[in-house]
């Protein structure tokens, strides 16, 4: 079958529906310690940072997931490794609603986490496979399932946390990830034709050559930007609420602020989507991570109420699209069969990237007694993956902006 009549077909926008579907329903264990957190504490009896040790280990097992999964996913098939997923999920959960101590659920997060991330990076590499001319908004919706995940699950289990507990939750997870994600996971056993992704590959190795760099050196290079940006972003996503608390707002303005930031986010991941398929994905990179530089700034002279609303939506609008723009960017100088484990390895970055900012905005802030160091720490991480982003264009577009 010619690759004209496979990539950006209707088969791969059902396919891409179906993925996101399983996105939502494969995150839920990333949000689900987040929304039981204050129960969990309360249980255990324990402090504050004992209760976050399972979400610490919940994204370190997500962000060894996107690499492993996504290599697994290589060799053999995404629908083979969202099936495995589903069942790792599904026995998580149940043990972890058996959880007798702190320890054991952080442990059994790990391999949630690790599940979890088949549906973030090796599900984003496969619908990149099957899209060319709109592959930049459908991996911008496949990568918008993780935050959607996020937006569902709260409301969707609010009820049963309140009325039946924690361990309820993760029981209906458990049930989801049986009902609902095993069996759309089967649903993506189709491959695509080897003449389609010869054209693919094809048009990669063009790309490719404009950088000049070995498709390991440019992951490498991709890698350390993935992390920077997103040391950069943590700042903001991770201590809002405690930023809001200490300017005395509260708690549940911070959280409000995290919500419309996380909106923002879905937003901005569309608009980079049709972005990038217009003018490639390393220049929408370049200009999402310029955007978020600027809105770090704004946090340092705006801190009334209105104005850090405004200041995080802008913030939420700028960074949403920069995650999903590493996977374009990877697809468009890759071959199709590296893509899980490339776009994983990327992906991955990110996410450690995110456990670093967070916990190194944290450190400052011991050191100094307020965040705005831990700002001006973000604002330099970001102008280092700016040096890089700029430097992997092509000489004659870095000439072009530099001229004009």
């Amino acid at each position: 079958m010619a690759s004209s009549t496979q990539h950006d077909s209707l088969y791969s926008w059902l396919r891409l529906a179906i993925s996101l579907m399983i996105a939502i329903v494969g995150n839920a264990g990333m949000w689900a310690i987040i929304l039981v957190l204050p129960s969990v504490q309360s249980e255990f009896g324990i402090d504050r940072a004992s209760a976050s040790l399972p979400f610490t280990l919940t994204m370190l097992g997500f962000a060894l997931g996107n690499f492993y999964m996504g290599k697994l996913a290589d060799r053999y098939n995404i629908s083979t490794v969202l099936l495995f997923s589903s069942i790792i999920l599904a026995l998580c959960f149940i043990f972890a609603a058996q959880s007798s101590s702190i320890l054991s659920l952080a442990l059994i997060q790990f391999v949630i986490g690790f599940g979890t991330g088949a549906s973030f990076g090796p599900v984003i590499a496969d619908t990149s496979i099957w899209f060319l001319k709109k592959r930049g908004i459908a991996v911008a919706l496949a990568a918008s399932g993780n935050y959607l995940s996020g937006v569902v699950w709260p409301i969707f289990t609010r009820d049963l946390l309140l009325n039946y507990g924690w361990r309820t939750v993760y029981l209906v997870l458990a049930i989801a990830a049986v009902l609902i994600m095993a069996p759309l996971s089967l649903a993506l056993k189709r491959k695509i034709s080897a003449e389609s992704t010869q054209a693919d590959d094809l048009i990669s190795q063009n790309r490719a050559q404009s950088t000049q760099l070995s498709p390991k050196s440019l992951q490498l290079f991709l890698g350390l930007a993935g992390l920077a940006c997103c040391v950069a972003m943590s700042m903001p996503q991770v201590h809002i609420v405690a930023f809001c608390v200490d300017l005395g707002f509260g708690s549940t303005v911070g959280g409000n602020m995290l919500s419309l930031m996380l909106a923002g986010g879905i937003v901005s991941r569309i608009v980079s989507g049709f972005l990038a398929d217009k003018i490639g994905g390393l220049r929408t990179l370049l200009i999402g991570s310029g955007l978020q530089c600027i809105a770090l700034f704004l946090y340092l002279p705006f801190n009334g109420l209105v104005s850090l609303y405004l200041v995080s939506l802008i913030f939420g609008l700028s960074q949403g699209g920069i995650v999903p723009s590493y996977a374009i960017v990877v697809r468009e100088h890759m071959p199709a069969k590296e893509a899980g484990a490339r776009v994983g390895f990327v992906l991955m970055m990110t996410i450690v990237g995110m456990a670093l900012g967070g916990w190194m905005s944290g450190w400052i802030y011991d050191l100094s007694g307020s965040y705005t160091l831990a700002f001006w720490n973000g604002i330099l991480w970001n102008l280092l993956n700016l040096v890089i982003i700029f430097s992997l264009l092509p000489k004659n577009v870095r000439k072009n902006l530099v001229t004009s």
